[in-house]
């Protein structure tokens, strides 16, 4: 049988890694992305320890050449790619009023134009796939409605660094343009939310642990024929509702 192959970027610990073990625990063949061949190969290590068909690939989310070699890798390698977690993010940034412009570009440069970058590199190669699926590993914090909603927990949390929010706005936003391009094909991509996550991106803060988080973009990786399109999905935090319910949320 012809096994799925999967690429995760950015998948050396956090979320990334702990989605290509579930992925891994599926049968799939995960590739483990990770601009630090040390903490990749480590990564690799770990997956096979856990009974994962896994691989370590070179990939530099804001490297054009990193990642036309990696796409390259992957087509003589597999000739096909079934699933693309673009799940590589990094989290900066002060105050709006306090934010400088570097900021701004180093973390839209990873968290928006490497999700493109990477996404078009990969996207022959998902097109050779039966029915391939994107996940764009989002946030809550991207999501307009919610932060300004005044009956949202995220309305009434201290008041948000700019660079890191709106980054996973604009990323919700090519999520559903991508999902327009690609709507009279096979290929679904979706954006994920994995919720306030306990990662090094928000120094241990969360409140979920990391199989919590990964859990939205194990799903979206893994539709059916009928599943949706264009839509944010994952972890659903309210004031009054349950800890661990799931659904779509608004952009």
């Amino acid at each position: 049988m012809t096994t799925t192959i999967a690429l995760i970027t950015g998948a050396n610990k956090g979320i990334g890694l702990e989605t290509a073990r579930q992925l891994g625990a599926r049968g799939f063949t995960v590739l483990a992305g990770a601009r630090d061949e040390g903490l990749g190969l480590a990564a690799e290590r770990q997956l096979r320890a856990d009974g994962a068909d896994a691989g370590f690939v070179s990939l530099d989310v804001t490297g054009d050449a990193s990642v036309r070699a990696a796409a390259g890798w992957i087509e003589r390698e597999y000739g096909r790619l079934d699933i693309l977690v673009n799940n590589a993010g990094i989290a900066r940034g002060n105050l709006a009023s306090e934010t400088d412009l570097d900021t701004m570009r180093e973390v839209y440069e990873v968290n928006v134009f490497g999700v493109i970058r990477v996404t078009n590199a990969m996207l022959p190669l998902l097109r050779r796939a039966r029915a391939a699926r994107i996940v764009n590993v989002s946030s809550e914090v991207g999501s307009i409605t919610s932060m300004t909603d005044p009956a949202s927990p995220l309305a009434q949390m201290p008041m948000a660094s700019l660079a890191y929010p709106s980054s996973k706005s604009a990323l919700n936003m090519i999520t559903a343009i991508y999902a327009k391009e690609l709507r009279d094909t096979p290929i679904k991509i979706n954006a994920a939310n994995p919720g306030y996550t306990k990662t090094d991106l928000n120094h241990n803060s969360g409140f979920r642990s990391v199989a919590e988080g990964a859990e939205a973009s194990v799903y979206l990786a893994t539709l059916g024929a009928d599943g949706p399109s264009g839509i944010l999905w994952g972890h659903l935090w309210s004031a009054d509702g349950p800890a661990d319910a799931y659904g779509r949320l608004p952009w």
